[in-house]
């Protein structure tokens, strides 16, 4: 089966209007009830990069994980945010960007890729005390609009010094679209092959006419982890004036079917979420 991250955290980051604490609560309930492997739920960062997640501790709590099989994972930028993550036993998975641009490292986290690396390392520390798992995206992954140097053989180098960590989860984080099948199918074959303790994921920007070349192209490499948001929505804000959306979960569940593996969701329970998602995204 394919395991799917549905990420409602990067469909409302870069949300023009702020969306209530209450509606935010509501969907990723309806979430918790689909049958996702993960969800990123929210992001402990400051309030003032990201106002709309400003609300990530209480939404927390409102969350009914009772009846639900589903893995919180949380996004934080720097070591505070994953000290706060790390308190709160709920979150199962701590993510961290991590770009292959050293002008998107400084963009969206203040801090340059070695300092970047210096965090990775210290949160691991802070997963081993608290028993949660650091997932660490490559972002900027399949190029940067910067110049800055990008191939298969730069992830490579990236991924060793993770694998030197003791990270095991990483995901290949397309950030603004750039991705194709001759970029996608390579890095994960390469990775996959040259390093398989380490569990990889697909974090894939699209438009709609793009996405089934690119999930099919990371598939074919051997990928089985991908990341979604229904509907598409969703960006790094921090990426690029014009943003090209997330991979639309109901296109992950669509390849699911056609490669004949079992989607391993509630159909019920996605279309209430489908019903609350178009309800948030088109009444704000």
């Amino acid at each position: 089966m394919l395991y799917l991250t549905e990420c409602p955290r990067d469909a409302m980051q870069g949300w023009p209007t702020f969306i209530p604490t209450t509606d935010k609560i509501d969907y990723l309930n309806a979430l918790l009830k689909v049958g996702f492997s993960t969800l990123d739920f929210g992001s402990f960062v400051s309030p003032k990069a990201i106002p709309q997640l400003a609300d990530t501790a209480e939404v927390l709590e409102g969350l009914d994980l009772s009846q639900s099989g589903t893995m919180l994972l949380a996004i934080v930028a720097n070591l505070r945010g994953a000290e706060t993550a790390a308190s709160h036993p709920q979150i199962r998975y701590i993510g961290f960007p991590l770009s292959v641009s050293e002008t998107f490292q400084q963009r969206n986290t203040n801090k340059s890729i070695v300092q970047a690396l210096d965090d990775v390392a210290r949160m691991q520390d802070i997963c081993a005390r608290t028993g949660q798992q650091q997932v660490v995206y490559l972002s900027m992954g399949f190029g940067n609009p910067y110049g800055d140097a990008w191939s298969p053989a730069v992830l490579g180098e990236f991924t060793q010094k993770l694998d030197g960590l003791g990270v095991s989860i990483v995901a290949l984080s397309d950030t603004i679209g750039a991705s194709t099948p001759a970029t996608i199918g390579p890095a994960f074959r390469e990775l996959t092959a040259a390093y398989p303790n380490i569990r990889f994921g697909a974090h894939l920007h699209t438009t709609p006419d793009t996405w089934h070349e690119k999930v099919a192209a990371a598939y074919e490499a051997g990928c089985r982890h991908f990341d979604g948001a229904l509907g598409g929505y969703g960006g790094c804000p921090m990426a690029a004036d014009e943003l090209t959306g997330n991979m639309p979960t109901e296109r992950l569940l669509e390849f699911s079917t056609q490669v004949g593996l079992e989607p391993g969701v509630n159909l019920e329970a996605l279309g209430e979420a489908v019903r609350l998602n178009q309800r948030i995204f088109a009444g704000h």
